[in-house]
């Protein structure tokens, strides 16, 4: 008796074929097994699969339902034992899903994901954006990146970098505001504000020392990064900016820093990813390629440098 895997692949093969001989010189057997394979498997379905005479074969109603069904049975099972490089190419496609914190992901996770993008057109990329803390389980993250300090073990995490923060105004605010030497003298400053979502508050700005300075009354705020960016080079008030935000500025001379001696201890930029396995290719493929974009000076300023402000969402 064949097993019933046999008996399906050569019921396929006879369904397409225009007799059981026919049918036996393709699969190198004889015309005695296909009959026995047919019969067994009418048997088992308890329907006749063939209209059969002395002069011809044709499939019935029923066997074309089966065959129908057995293709992509087959198919199935053909799968699980793919090579090893039809298997690739399947697993490098696909969804992945990314958050990250507005400003890098606008600056930077595309200019980090454009070639692996382009080299695998089956990756389906999908990137959200927010600077809240995001649910990476219930929203089904595959990877994520941080700003601010990572001790989650539910996740796999590389710090890909330390972020440095200055507080920074144009020359021209310096010269008619004045030039604080304390933290505290920014109450008497005009200043910008990076608004958390969530509370609707302003961000704390961090200093040396564990100490914290909330504007109380700014000039300006925002839940952007980017239009407080646009603020503090419009001359608007003091903002504290992160060194991939505000460094160019700062070496073209359109922005000062000060209170330099009160900078704080630096945060880490971290790539990240939940505790899964297996780790689909197409994840680590995007996850390697987020690390290596972080890690390279070149191309991310905040590469191996020092300096921090918040934690910051994404994660």
């Amino acid at each position: 008796m064949l097993n019933r895997l046999e008996m399906l692949r050569i019921f396929c093969v006879t369904a397409e074929a225009p007799s059981f001989k026919a049918a036996a010189a393709r699969l190198s057997t004889s015309p005695q097994t296909i009959t026995r394979a047919v019969k067994e498997l009418e048997d088992l379905v308890g329907e006749p699969l063939f209209h059969r005479n002395t002069r011809s074969v044709r499939i019935t109603a029923a066997g074309e339902r089966l065959a129908e069904r057995a293709r992509q049975a087959l198919s199935d099972v053909d799968g699980l034992f793919a090579q090893p490089a039809a298997r690739a190419a399947t697993e490098l496609s696909g969804a992945v899903r990314i958050t990250a914190p507005y400003t890098l992901g606008r600056e930077h996770l595309l200019p980090a994901l454009r070639q692996i993008a382009l080299e695998h057109p089956g990756l389906m990329l999908d990137l959200r954006l927010s600077d809240q803390v995001a649910d990476v389980v219930d929203e089904e993250i595959d990877i994520g990146v941080r700003l601010g300090m990572f001790r989650d073990q539910r996740f796999v995490a590389r710090m890909t970098g330390r972020i440095s923060f200055h507080v920074v105004a144009t020359p021209e605010l310096v010269a008619r505001a004045g030039m604080p030497a304390l933290p505290a003298d920014l109450h008497g400053l005009p200043t910008t504000g990076l608004v958390a979502g969530s509370t609707r508050r302003p961000w704390p700005w961090y200093f040396a020392q564990g100490e914290q300075f909330i504007p109380r009354t700014p000039a300006f705020l925002t839940d952007d990064p980017q239009t407080e960016l646009g603020a503090v080079l419009s001359g608007l008030g003091y903002g504290q900016l992160p060194d991939y935000l505000a460094g160019a500025y700062l070496r073209a001379g359109q922005l000062v820093s000060v209170l330099e001696k009160h900078t704080p201890q630096p945060w880490g930029l971290y790539v990240f990813r939940p505790r899964r396995a297996p780790v689909p290719k197409r994840v680590r493929l995007v996850f390697d390629a987020l690390v290596a974009y972080f890690t390279d000076p070149d191309l991310f300023p905040g590469s191996g440098q020092g300096g921090g402000r918040r934690a910051s969402g994404g994660a």
